[in-house]
């Protein structure tokens, strides 16, 4: 069992940065892989960033690459994502995930177990 909180939202102009944080709780949150999804209103959840369990692999979304990074410090049982050239299409209500496993594909939210209450991100023009 892990508990996930999403924190670091807020509101930035178009060009700016954000870091949000995904702190994870429970016996076993060192062993989960993580992903960020994103939700605008009237969209489909859609997927951003990966990290493995040891923060040695990583994936990104076409949409957000070489503009976002993910890290991890499992010392601190925490999850980042690191926004930066954010975009008005980068406006939505920001999840972090855990995986159990390793079935299922990273890129769809069916493949996780646990989700987060999730973040507002707006970016304006």
């Amino acid at each position: 069992q892990v508990q996930l909180v999403e924190s670091g939202g807020g509101s930035v102009q178009a060009g700016g940065s954000l870091r949000l944080s995904c702190a994870a709780s429970g016996r076993t949150s060192s062993r989960y892989a993580i992903g960020w999804f994103r939700q605008a209103p009237g969209k489909e959840r859609e997927f951003v960033e990966f990290i493995s369990s040891s923060g040695g692999g990583t994936y990104s979304a076409a949409s957000v690459k070489g503009r976002f990074t993910i890290s991890r410090d499992n010392a601190k049982n925490t999850v980042y994502l690191q926004m930066s050239s954010l975009k008005p299409e980068d406006t939505a209500v920001y999840y972090c995930a855990a995986r159990s496993g390793s079935s299922g594909s990273i890129s769809y939210a069916a493949g996780y177990d646990y989700w987060g209450q999730g973040t507002q991100v707006t970016v304006s023009s």
